[in-house]
């Protein structure tokens, strides 16, 4: 095979790679290679190649020889952290060097100053054998560095072409660029395809059949990207990226794995983002070297809110001991596959027992533990003589070192998942089951470095009081499970969070940001109270769920459940739901590559309107656009999808999708029981459309009656315009979120603007009230469906305004009702006033909350 020798890129001190001062380069989960401790401040090519920035980062690249050879180039130790300060890019993107070439010039004072270290490791990360190091003697630039032999497979790989080859460009419009979401959707796009797909951006390339390899790119929203196919049907491939392209503006949900990520700003202390080194571990120094007496309090970010008083329980999981070789390769490759093979089996096992986020973040899983890329990795370690369990923690971790290096947070947290997988299949490998539960004692908090997605479902969730982890954000998987499962969570508490002595009394304070330890009477008295009553109210609630809900001078308000999907009805019904306000009918048309035909749309309807035993149902018709698109609906291109082709109009443009989802609605039985809503209407043109439709397909049908149909009001165009629109309308339904994210001109995912986007803005109540005054002007019915629907505060302010229907998420019926029961709608009318005259919806909100504590009070 060809030997290639490698120049000294750097003047400097060449040192064995086992003593660079961290751990992931020293055990060479990274590559095999060198360190170099520069005296220079220009970084040069060691070989001729092509260079490869790493996303998100200066201070690294890649550099790619034409035998397909990738050496790293990694200038000092925790560098990111400088977030590119100190160095000064000399080439561009994906150009190809000569060696001695320069191509970084760095302050080598600075980074002495302000990284954990000046030390430069020179990696072969794929494709060849280091067979002889310099060591231990000073180098000039130029000097030879190492000699390596290029593997067979990648030289064969570099020089094999295809019969055909196509190439097309796409802009990646998917909300935060292309992270685990989008990428699994290319994926399962290309399952039908025997193509081999690369894509490039950045001057790099990423496996297009690999979630982990796609993520490494660090493609951002709008970023043009380029793929490239090769085989007999590379056309079709490509056309079928091009549909999943075509559709990609906004956020990417529904996608084949589920994975949420969040879009709130994140709640933080004013403790230290914990930042953690490639490969997803912590390289600072260890906590248990640290002596200092541990303080009272640990601040920390806030992942789920809630109070907790319990125990310590410390939950470190280290990885099975392995032998780093062996002497059967065959029997290896073997061996692992079939360590994979029982993880991704418990996975689905667990996928089956399930529900909501948790039956989401193992669909991620399953996904993932199948990527071709780390397959290839590990396999490429058990081809150079090395053990499975060796190969597929090579794989991981050098998988982790890229995520590490980029600048995306989600796509950091993305990290954790990976070790989670690690971990099980090495429990395999090691004769064990792939994730083991612990008996836990009553009360108990959580403590770990980074507690795993399949660590937490597999403890019993009734010991569980609260959790706090080292690391991790509060959009991490864990923090996602944490919340589905209520449990109050924080998170990026700091290394010292694994010094607490287990069994230890913790009070966990996740309304404030902190944990606690060893609190003392007062504080844990004051928990105690809360926390009892806090258990007393939800018991309560939930014994009067069914009640009837009116107010004390016998207004009565009808409480309704938003449902996405038919498996919340049962919930609903039990915690009190009267209804269903509005069912959103997009779970039938996402996750799949074509639309639901008229026979399905019926039966999932019918099941819902049965499990609602005589209750409204209220479907909302398809409401897809640029910010929900659809695979097999060819949306075009927009620059902004709040203001575009979206809700009713999207239906109308396609009309064939609309009357299909008509005539299954028509077909229910009662459909007395059943409305209709019609999301995003701003014209009523736009009524008489659906209605005309809606006629013709009751009379193909041969049907006498049809249901009510509302529309939502969404819009300011459609609040202005109501007392117009109820003229052609049964009933209006107001949608708070996207009201006030065009009243006050504020985008819902904006991370800075997010958190200041409250519907309780007096301009946005102002168009309620206005709204509510026109529905009663004609005798009409008037709903509140959105956020502000679930939000105990607006709910007498929402009555003060006129609202007689709300419909709320299921978990907050309970409480929502048992807050009806304790007003008076006079009082209402007056706190209503009172908001519609303030400035703020701060200040409305602080008014709000002295209402209720007055009336608690009284």
């Amino acid at each position: 095979m060809p030997t290639l020798i490698l120049r000294s890129p750097l003047a400097g001190w060449a040192l064995p790679l086992e003593e660079v001062p961290d751990a992931v380069f020293a055990q060479r989960m990274a590559g095999d290679g060198i360190g170099i401790d520069p005296t220079g401040n220009v970084l040069h090519a060691p070989c001729d190649g092509q260079i490869y920035p790493m996303p998100g980062s200066r201070h690294a690249l890649t550099l790619r020889t034409a035998q397909g050879v990738d050496i790293l180039l990694h200038l000092g130790i925790d560098t990111v952290a400088l977030a590119g300060a100190g160095f000064e890019s000399l080439i561009r993107s994906g150009e190809r060097v000569v060696t001695g070439q320069p191509l970084l010039r760095f302050d080598l004072d600075l980074i002495a100053r302000r990284a954990r270290s000046t030390v430069t490791p020179v990696l072969v990360v794929s494709g060849a054998t280091v067979r002889r190091c310099e060591v231990n003697r000073l180098l000039a630039v130029g000097d030879a560095l190492m000699e390596i032999e290029a593997d067979a497979v990648t030289v064969e790989a570099a020089a094999s072409t295809q019969s055909v080859e196509v190439r097309r460009a796409f802009r990646a419009g998917f909300d935060h660029g292309i992270h685990a979401r989008p990428a699994a959707l290319i994926v399962a796009a290309l399952k039908p395809f025997a193509a081999r797909v690369t894509l490039h951006a950045h001057g790099c390339e990423a496996n297009a059949r690999s979630t982990v390899s796609m993520m490494a790119l660090g493609v951002q929203q709008n970023e043009t990207v380029e793929l490239l196919a090769r085989g007999e049907d590379a056309a079709a491939a490509l056309e079928a990226l091009g549909k999943l392209f075509a559709s990609a503006t906004g956020d990417v949900r529904g996608s084949p794995t589920g994975i949420s990520f969040g879009h709130g700003v994140p709640q933080r202390s004013n403790t230290e983002e914990v930042s953690f080194a490639a490969g997803g571990r912590d390289q600072r120094k260890s906590p248990w070297d640290s002596h200092e007496p541990l303080p009272p309090s640990l601040p920390a970010v806030i992942a789920h809110r809630g109070l907790a008083l319990g125990r310590a329980v410390q939950m470190q999981q280290a990885l099975p001991k392995f032998i780093d070789n062996a002497t059967d390769p065959r029997k290896e490759s073997t061996a692992l596959r079939s360590a994979i093979d029982a993880v991704g089996l418990h996975i689905e096992t667990l996928i089956s027992a399930q529900r909501g986020e948790q039956r989401s973040i193992l669909a991620a899983h399953a996904e993932l533990i199948q990527d071709p890329e780390l397959h290839e990795r590990a396999e490429d370690w058990i081809a150079q003589g090395r053990s499975a369990a060796y190969g597929w923690h090579q794989a991981i971790a050098a998988s982790s070192a890229a995520l590490g290096a980029l600048a995306d947070p989600h796509i950091r947290e993305r990290i954790a998942d990976l070790r989670d997988l690690e971990l099980q299949v090495l429990r395999v490998l090691d004769g064990q089951s792939p994730s083991a539960g612990r008996a836990l004692p009553e009360n108990a908090i959580l403590l770990a470095d980074e507690l795993l997605p399949s660590q937490l479902i597999a403890l019993d969730r009734a010991r569980i009081a609260g959790i706090c982890t080292a690391r991790g954000g509060p959009t991490s998987h864990v923090a996602i499970i944490a919340a589905a499962l209520g449990i109050p969570a924080l998170v990026a508490a700091g290394e010292r969070v694994m010094q607490i002595a287990e069994g230890a009394e913790l009070l966990l304070d996740a309304e404030q940001g902190s944990l606690k330890i060893a609190p003392d009477e007062a504080e844990r008295q004051r928990v105690r109270i809360a926390l009892s009553q806090q258990r007393e109210r939800h018991a309560a609630d939930l014994a009067a769920a069914t009640s009837r809900s009116e107010t004390r001078d016998h207004v009565a308000i009808s409480v309704y459940a938003n449902l996405g999907a038919a498996s919340e009805t049962a919930l609903a019904v039990t915690r009190g739901a009267e209804g269903c306000g509005l069912l959103r009918s997009e779970f039938l048309f996402l996750q799949r590559q074509q639309p639901p035909d008229e026979d399905e749309q019926h039966r999932e309807y019918q099941s819902i309107l049965d499990a609602l035993a005589g209750r409204v149902l209220t479907i909302r018709t398809l409401d897809i656009g640029g910010d929900k698109p659809i695979p097999y609906l060819p949306l075009p291109k927009e620059d902004n999808p709040a203001l575009g082709l979206r809700g009713l109009r999207t239906s109308l443009a396609w009309p064939e999708l609309l009357n299909t989802q008509l005539r299954a609605i028509l077909r229910l039985q009662p459909l007395n029981n059943v409305r209709v809503l019609l999301p995003m209407v701003t014209d009523i043109d736009d009524i008489r459309s659906v209605r005309t439709a809606m006629e013709d397909c009751r009379r193909a049908l041969g049907i006498n009656t049809a249901p009510k149909l509302g529309v939502m009001i969404e819009t300011p165009a459609s609040a202005l315009l109501a007392d117009q629109l109820l003229k052609e309308a049964d009933f209006v339904s107001i949608g708070t979120n996207d009201l006030s994210q065009y009243v006050l001109a504020m985008d819902r995912g904006h991370p800075q603007l997010a958190a200041r986007l409250d519907a309780l803005h007096p301009a946005v109540l102002r168009l309620i009230g206005s709204v509510a005054a026109a529905a009663h002007a004609l005798d009409r019915e008037v709903a509140v469906c959105g956020g502000l629907g679930s939000d105990p505060d607006a709910i007498p302010i929402l009555i003060g305004l006129g609202i007689r229907e709300i419909s709320a998420v299921p978990a907050a019926i309970p409480e929502l009702k048992r807050i009806i029961r304790s007003l008076n709608s006079s009082a209402c009318r007056d706190l209503a006033q009172q908001a519609l005259a303030l400035t703020s919806a701060r200040a409305v909100r602080e008014r709000a909350i002295v209402a209720r504590i007055e009336t608690s009070g009284g």
